[in-house]
């Protein structure tokens, strides 16, 4: 008695298609990012200076606006813009 075996496939749909050669994010998703990165820079640069050149003196510029809202405000928002680029689905 012989067996027949079949093999069967699995049926190709296309998006399940792997495409190779391409890149996992698009264009977008790149200025994304990069607008990102600005806005934690520019968050941590806001941050910089404030000191005291006398360390035995006070200086309340380190209390700033600036220094305590301003700059986390932006650095949350940067890594809230990274997120998003991240998440977003490419467009083909």
């Amino acid at each position: 008695m012989e067996k027949k075996t079949k093999t069967i496939k699995p049926a190709e749909h296309p998006a399940s298609v792997n495409k190779t050669g391409e890149f996992a994010f698009g264009k977008e998703n790149y200025r994304l990012m990069f607008i990102g990165l600005a806005l934690i820079l520019i968050g941590f640069l806001l941050m910089i200076g404030g000191g005291s050149d006398d360390p035995t003196k006070f200086n309340p510029e380190i209390f700033s606006f600036r220094r305590i809202t301003l700059a986390p405000i932006l650095i949350l928002a940067g890594y809230v813009v990274e997120i998003f680029a991240i998440m977003k689905k490419p467009k083909d």
